[in-house]
């Protein structure tokens, strides 16, 4: 007779090793997320302020670079396609560890974030569709609400300082590395100029001689970085948008881990990159995109326009809704049972924080609408105002259960026998009951030896009265 099987845990807690690597990520692209909030109110600042508007816009249209290669670019445009391609860079690292030795590894439990996010990704684009169609505007920003920005959304919850469980920052995690390969995926296939094929084939060669240099076990940076900018160069010139070159390698690089090996070279490369990526190249990036003009006519206009309103109800209501929408479907046709630890209403939270679409929500704003300034700010606007009502509601609905996550994380940090481990992770080691056998019986003996002592002292006090009422008998 076959045993039953026992129902899987949707968001159920990470392995320790998962969790360790979850926590460095995270806590680097908190870091991260801060630094991009700072460089986000900044730019609004230095765009806004009248005595400092004309700097702004000089500096960003400021060009640089050889003319002869083709990459005499503005400021404005080196941050948006020379460092945010470490940024895909990153998430194209990030993800080949998904595929190779995280979650995504295992079709069952990578079917729930990945279903999550495409459905957190059409649900926006429809909402984007209805509302534009409906208001007789353009469709060409189809694609600006669909993505979800990560750094972000974690400097939100390090503001309001929730102790989100583990496996909710997990899922979050995992949510934005699927949905920056689509958005990259959606750049590539949707936003391409007309294509230089020699500057292509120098590219797709470049990529090949990358590969084989990590086949054969190469080492240096100074062998890669100038192949990366040479492979970025050609890609940039191929029509081809230039972050594509960036996901590209960091998809190349070996993620899982040979004997002996402590990291695998994709987990080392991306450990020494990330604090670029989420410290510098991302904030640098929002500094010459956020500095959008900002004012009371400008934000009423962002609910009057089909395209911006359709962007806003995009990341406020789609993203909400296709998230929690695909994760409740996924959970209730795979018989996977919510874990015991958390509500649904804990999964609706985040999905609300997903709809914190910035850095390539930006970028595709840029590439949706190239020629027409006045729409692409206005666009820019739509995203920081959803982003912002995503960030709000979000807060208010992480709030009301932010007891309940900070009972969770004590249970997960706990560590009673000062193994290093927590005690979660302990349950299954006769080790770990042993050495708590040995505690205890450590605070038995204490315990004993007090209750001693108390009884001797009370034994002592009791005789004291007695003797001194015997002094006292006979008449004063």
């Amino acid at each position: 007779m076959t045993a039953p099987r026992t129902p899987r845990k949707a968001l159920g807690r990470l392995s320790l090793p998962e969790r360790t690597f979850v926590a460095d990520a995270l806590r680097t692209e908190t870091v991260g997320g801060v630094l991009l909030l700072f460089a986000a109110v900044t730019a609004l600042i230095w765009a806004n302020v009248p005595a400092l508007r004309d700097s702004y816009e000089s500096v960003s249209h400021f060009h640089l670079g050889p003319e002869a290669l083709g990459l005499n670019l503005s400021v404005a445009h080196w941050a948006a396609d020379g460092l945010l391609a470490v940024f895909f860079f990153v998430a194209g690292v990030e993800l080949k560890r998904e595929l190779v030795a995280g979650d995504l590894r295992d079709p069952k439990a990578a079917a729930l974030p990945v279903v999550a996010a495409l459905c957190g990704m059409a649900a926006p684009a429809l909402v984007y569709t209805l509302t534009t169609t409906a208001g007789g505007g353009s469709l060409a920003g189809w694609a600006v609400p669909t993505a979800t920005d990560i750094a972000f959304a974690l400097a939100v919850l390090a503001v309001i300082g929730t102790s989100l469980p583990s496996a909710l920052r997990a899922f979050l995690l995992t949510l934005a590395v699927v949905d920056d390969l689509f958005a990259i995926l959606i750049i590539a296939v949707f936003f391409t100029s007309d294509l230089n094929f020699a500057a292509l084939g120098g590219a797709v060669a470049g990529l090949a001689v990358f590969w084989l240099l990590l086949r054969k076990g190469v080492r240096g940076w100074y062998v890669y970085v100038p192949l990366a900018l040479v492979v970025w160069g050609l890609m940039y010139n191929s029509g081809i948008h230039a972050t594509i070159a960036g996901v590209a390698m960091g998809l190349m690089l070996r993620c899982h881990r040979r004997e002996g090996e402590e990291q695998s070279p994709g987990e080392h490369i991306e450990h020494l990159v990330r604090p670029f990526s989420a410290g510098l190249a991302v904030p640098l990036f929002a500094l010459f995109s956020a500095g959008v003009a900002v004012s009371g006519g400008a934000l009423a206009d962002v609910f009057a326009q089909p395209e911006t309103l359709g962007v806003v109800l995009g990341l406020v209501v789609g993203k909400m809704f296709g998230i929690f929408g695909g994760t409740w479907l996924t959970a209730r046709f795979t018989r996977a049972s919510l874990s015991e630890d958390l509500a649904w209403a804990d999964v609706f939270a985040v999905s609300a924080l997903a709809g914190i679409g910035f850095t390539v929500s930006l970028l595709i704003g840029e590439l949706a609408f190239e020629g027409d300034a006045a729409m692409t700010d206005s666009v820019k606007a739509a995203v920081l105002t959803g982003s912002l009502i995503a960030a709000v509601l979000a807060t208010v609905l992480l709030k009301v259960r932010n007891a309940k996550y900070r009972k969770l994380a004590e249970e997960e940090e706990r560590d009673e026998d000062l193994s290093g481990v927590p005690d979660v992770y302990e349950q299954d080691d006769p080790a770990y009951h042993l050495r708590m056998a040995e505690i205890h019986e450590r605070k038995a003996a204490e315990h004993r030896r007090l209750a001693r002592e108390k009884a001797d002292e009370r034994d002592g006090l009791a005789e004291v009265p007695g003797r001194a009422g015997e002094d006292h008998d006979g008449p004063a």
